[in-house]
């Protein structure tokens, strides 16, 4: 199991914990000023830290060096494995012979309460290590892999706990606002305030109705906004910070 850290110490001990059936933890530390690296540490986790960030993927590849297992399972700090995930896993390794990409899909927990009506597809997070070549992307990294690997979807979900308030909800915005604004800006895209509020209905509407964000009260409700924001203000970057963001996605 990898993951990887940033002043995560509140989360960490709880996203390790749910992994004991993992043969290896790994830690990529970003430079936390907090004690993130040492709860991981006292834990068992093998913890490498590279300060000097230059985008998820890289922070990615950086591990797998490190890794000493057949298969790798990416998790974020602020995701825990239930039972019946772990379940799930161990008994997929255990029967399927051939390599095989696995699927893992979210149970969003957003200010306190899960939203459990909330429909979303999963990321591919399980990987066979002697197939992974790396990953690329500043953002929403993606695999590479030596060959077309059959994924397999999971059926239970990882809870995932992105957004426990609104200080950390508003902080996160920032970032992937920046990061996104960063891709897009690589691929040559212009941005502007009415395409990003174009974008940020769309994703309201898909979010809120169709994927039943409605369902979670209040908390889904922001939920659905803060990400739909991320879309105004990744056009409204590409606009007015375009300098800034050239150079970000040079590194």
């Amino acid at each position: 199991m990898a993951v990887l850290t940033l002043n995560e110490a509140a989360r960490i001990e709880r996203c390790l914990r749910s992994a004991t059936f993992a043969d290896q933890w790994l830690v990529a530390d970003s430079g936390s000023t907090d004690d993130t690296c040492q709860r991981a540490a006292a834990l068992g986790a093998e913890v490498h830290v590279f300060a000097d960030w230059q985008g998820f993927a890289q922070q990615r590849n950086r591990l797998l060096p490190f890794i000493r297992t057949d298969y790798v399972l990416w998790l974020d700090a602020d995701e825990v494995i239930p039972d019946t995930l772990r379940d799930e896993i161990l008994a997929l390794l255990q029967t399927r012979p051939e390599p095989f990409v696995g699927r893992i899909a979210w149970l969003e927990h957003a200010f306190g309460r899960p939203l459990t009506h909330f429909q979303r597809r999963g990321l591919p997070r399980l990987f066979p290590v002697a197939e992974l070549v790396g990953f690329e992307g500043v953002v929403h990294e993606g695999p590479l892999l030596k060959r077309r690997l059959p994924v397999v979807e999971l059926r239970a979900p990882l809870h995932h706990h992105s957004r426990e308030t609104v200080y950390d909800s508003l902080r996160k915005l920032a970032q992937y606002t920046q990061l996104g604004a960063a891709k897009r800006a690589q691929r040559g895209q212009r941005g502007g305030v009415l395409r990003g509020l174009a974008s940020a209905s769309a994703m309201f509407i898909r979010l809120y109705v169709f994927r039943r964000g409605f369902t979670g009260g209040g908390a889904g409700f922001l939920f659905c906004l803060l990400i739909a924001l991320e879309c105004l203000f990744r056009y409204a970057a590409l606009a007015y910070d375009r300098d800034h963001l050239e150079t970000l996605a040079k590194r």
